[in-house]
């Protein structure tokens, strides 16, 4: 079983950053990849960002790409998402997500969420 707590959501003004950390429990962080995602109020939740555990190669959406990035820390059980030039339109409750790639499609665990803000 794995646990997944999100942190460092808040109020930002737009053009402003912030940093997400997605801290996992267990000892086994390093075979999971680790995504991002977030929902906006009446929206359906949508994917972000994705570090993969081979080799940490990453993915992002459209909407983020060249403004976020994703990152981990084996050793720390720590996946984070580094938001710069943040838009009004990036406010979403922000989750994180673990997929072992073992059975059934699809992830496996989620985190609580952490809420984003973004002001004009």
């Amino acid at each position: 079983q794995v646990q997944l707590v999100e942190s460092g959501g808040g109020l930002v003004q737009a053009g402003g950053s912030l940093r997400l950390s997605c801290a996992a429990s267990g000892r086994t962080f390093s075979s999971y990849d680790m995504a991002w995602f977030r929902q906006a109020p009446g929206k359906e939740r949508k994917f972000v960002a994705i570090i993969r555990r081979s080799g940490g190669s990453t993915s992002y959406a459209d909407s983020v790409k060249g403004r976020f990035t994703i990152s981990r820390d084996n050793a720390k059980n720590t996946v984070y998402l580094q938001m710069n030039s943040l838009k009004t339109e990036d406010t979403a409750v922000y989750y994180c997500a673990a997929d072992s790639q073992v059975g059934a499609p699809g992830y496996d665990y989620w985190g609580q969420g952490t809420q984003v803000t973004v002001s004009s």
